[in-house]
């Protein structure tokens, strides 16, 4: 029996059977004119998983169907991990989140402020504030990514061998002072932008752990929660299952291979912030845990108190992400969702202008997946698919709007 096979009726749980097979018929459609080449969805509520399906293929080329043990690219679905990983190490006392986190990665000790000028010849100032614990945590430290294609910092990343990828050869630790020699986008605590900065995190979990992040990976969160088969590349037992990856045309978007090779070889550089590959059993786990409040099975990596505020908004003045933050990378706005230690948070769900619950949180992979645990709801919702980048196709305010309107029970305050 499947690990994630459907274990309650939906309306056993408050939702419909009927409502529900809507996602089916619309994803379908996505797979029938060849904007993804396949997907999985898994929904849950009270705990109990109430509705599995999937279409398509996982590998077009070589003719193999999705299946409910296929393995993923999670991508940016990396980060919760790690943020998780960190706030395990901030329970033990091991440090503050207002910490300055030069206190650990020396690199990181005068950081400078781009002001002006091209890439090739930056103008920069010492940063009026250090970079902080926290900073890493919600993305307001003025680190970047490569691939954003906005900056002239964005530029000086893809000179240094940073765009999708990490120049070869290069450990977690060398990525990090490269990093570290580059100019910040802005003074840390004073904007948001997606970054590195929850890789410069993984670095920080393993200095301050005395592990690397591979290994505190599995010994603290992954064998505790079962969840097996996750890891920073697919190793042989595995390969026969790896779904392949693709590319939206430029013109078309359809779905074109790429290269995915990557997720089959091992990793000397360990991202903390995209890295991990393992079927959704294993991210189900995760999201349980979380919804349980840190704990499952037994087993507890944090407690409630800290899941609870992990997952506010923590953004200064309870701004959102499009006041606060550069544009995004994504195929959504970001209306009324702030950002919480590693989560984006649902703060206002009238002016996200999708149905969803307040206190919602969750986030996305490169290649289109996404997740959200809904606490108000006690749902969990997955979907895995192959496509890059996850700014195609409108698939998470798609899915949103499936999902929800399955739901049955009356919406007590609205």
């Amino acid at each position: 029996m499947s690990k994630l096979e459907q274990g309650v009726e939906p309306e056993a749980v408050g939702l419909s059977l009927e409502r529900l097979k809507r996602i089916e018929r619309h994803f379908v459609r996505y797979v029938d004119d060849g904007r993804l080449t396949g997907w999985l969805v898994v929904v849950t509520r009270r705990g109990q998983v109430a509705y599995v399906a999937s279409a398509g293929t996982r590998d077009r080329e070589a003719g193999k169907p999705v299946e409910i043990d296929t393995v993923w690219r999670w991508y940016s679905m990396t980060k919760p991990i790690t943020s998780v990983a960190a706030m395990m190490l901030y329970e033990e006392g091991a440090f503050d989140l207002r910490d300055p986190v030069r206190n650990w990665i020396p690199s990181l000790a005068e950081p400078l402020v781009y002001v002006a000028g091209p890439a090739a010849r930056p103008v920069t100032r010492p940063a009026t504030e250090p970079i902080r614990v926290w900073h890493l945590l919600t993305h307001t430290a003025g680190f970047t990514y490569g691939f954003h294609h906005v900056h002239p910092v964005d530029e000086m990343y893809r000179a240094a061998g940073f765009e999708w990828g990490y120049p070869e050869g290069m450990d977690l630790g060398a990525c990090v002072d490269t990093w570290a020699s580059l100019p910040l986008l802005f003074d840390p605590g004073s904007e948001w932008a997606y970054s590195v900065a929850t890789d410069v995190l993984g670095r920080l979990v393993e200095v301050v752990s005395g592990q690397r992040l591979d290994e505190f990976f599995r010994t603290r969160i992954f064998e505790p929660l079962g969840m097996e088969e996750t890891g920073f590349w697919a190793g042989p037992e595995l390969v026969g299952r790896l779904a392949a990856l693709y590319v939206a045309h430029p013109e078309t978007r359809l779905a074109v291979a790429a290269d995915g090779s990557a997720a089959s070889t091992p990793q000397r550089m360990l991202s903390g912030g995209g890295g991990l590959v393992g079927p959704a059993h294993d991210y189900h786990r995760f999201t349980q845990m979380l919804l349980h409040g840190g704990e499952l099975d037994g087993v507890r990596l944090l407690s409630p108190s800290t899941v609870s505020y992990m997952t506010r908004n923590h953004l200064p003045r309870g701004l959102d992400l499009e006041q606060f933050g550069r544009k995004l990378f994504a195929e959504t706005s970001y209306d009324g969702v702030g950002f919480g230690l590693g989560f984006s948070v649902t703060d206002d769900p009238v002016a996200s202008k999708v149905v969803s619950s307040r206190g919602e949180y969750g986030w996305g992979g490169a290649a289109s997946t996404a997740f959200w645990i809904d606490p108000a709801e006690q749902m969990t919702v997955l979907f895995f698919t192959q496509l890059m980048p996850s700014s195609t196709h409108p698939i998470r305010r798609q899915l949103k709007t499936l999902v929800y309107q399955a739901l049955l029970d009356e919406r007590p305050g609205w």
